[in-house]
């Protein structure tokens, strides 16, 4: 096996799947330094620019990485002919030429070799090799390394992958797709009913939902808070989706959100963390506001049917407010369940 001094691998990323970590993972073994390089014009639902950069990061920290936009090209300072991001379909040659400037511009480097699944690889080295021994003559040239050329290994592509990614998420990590996995946020006073709401859409749809921690917490504690554990229970939420979603299909249903979080420190405690403030504007794909028409079931933890009522009220205020909307949901358990299914249906896969 050839050592290499460094590499280069180029790609879209959209999304970056296991055919792209193939890739990767045989330059990073084959070389010193990695430099990954992605942009897209147009940019590719799903794939924006700072969630491509996170996937690289996440995926691959060893490598050192780069995804362009209009404004990154602009800090580089690029010459009048590449002061633009070439389109996706734009002339390779162009395209080749452009890499090996923000080689240089951006990392000051000329790698030694290219890692590429494309079979045009030899043109795309030439290049490369062309670019840097104009302004080193001693540059001993770009090795092309195809790897996968036929697709045998990894049989997948950003295209496929973006017509249906959660039939084929077996070729993306989880977490590069929990990043595609719709969030609903149910919300709801105490005896809401919103947990086994959330508990029956999990299982309706053979995905996932996430418990309330602060309940817990709550439970565990026997109602004695502090102040700072407002911010801890919210980030401890967020961080139960996040890890959820990467298990999660198509959906995940999470009960309660740092709103309702926001809620209890203003209630127990008169004020809010900023970074909890911040927490409580999280956006969900779907936001369920239960109904209080639920016979009140007072199991030892809970207040009362004034404070549900009192809660609700906060709920429709605050959502007003920073105008979201919101499904209300209300009724039996199963014309709730019907109703959330029918949202999901229409928001996206479900």
């Amino acid at each position: 096996m050839t050592r290499f001094a460094s590499g280069l691998v180029v790609g879209k990323f959209c999304p970056l799947h296991r055919g792209h970590e193939l890739v990767i993972g045989r330059a990073l073994a084959e070389c010193d330094r990695v430099f990954v390089l992605s942009w897209s014009v147009p940019e590719l639902p799903g794939c924006p620019p700072e969630r491509r950069a996170a996937w690289l990061a996440r995926r691959f920290p060893r490598a050192e990485s780069l995804v362009l936009t209009g404004a990154v090209l602009a800090g580089l300072r690029p010459p009048p002919e590449l002061a633009e991001l070439p389109a996706n379909q734009a002339d390779p040659r162009l395209l080749r030429r452009f890499t090996a400037w923000v080689c240089e511009a951006a990392w000051r480097v000329r790698p030694h070799a290219v890692f590429t699944s494309e079979p045009d690889a030899g043109a795309f080295a030439d290049e490369l090799t062309a670019w840097f021994r104009r302004a080193d003559p001693s540059h001993g040239g770009v090795t092309a390394v195809i790897v996968d050329r036929d697709r045998q290994i990894a049989p997948i592509s950003g295209s496929r992958l973006r017509e249906d990614i959660h039939a084929l998420r077996e070729w993306i990590a989880p977490e590069v797709y929990g990043d595609f996995v719709r969030r609903a946020a149910l919300l709801g006073g105490e005896s809401s009913g919103k947990s086994s709401l959330a508990a029956s859409l999990a299982a309706a749809l053979g995905t996932d939902h996430v418990p309330e921690y602060g309940r817990e917490l709550w439970e565990a504690r026997a109602g004695r808070l502090d102040f700072a554990d407002m911010l801890h229970i919210a980030e401890r939420q967020v961080a139960r989706e996040e890890a959820a979603a990467r298990r999660a299909r198509a959906w995940l249903f999470c009960d309660t959100s740092p709103l309702t979080t926001l809620f209890y420190s203003q209630h127990l405690f008169g004020r809010a963390d900023p970074a909890l403030e911040s927490l409580a504007a999280r956006p969900y794909d779907l936001v369920v506001l239960c109904e209080p028409d639920f016979p009140f079931v007072q199991d030892g933890t809970r207040q009362d049917e004034s404070f549900r009522l009192g809660q609700h009220a906060w709920y429709l205020r605050e959502l007003e407010r920073r105008q979201v909307l919101y499904l209300p949901a209300s009724g039996d358990p199963t014309a709730r369940l019907s109703a959330v299914l029918r949202a999901c249906t229409l928001t996206g896969v479900g």
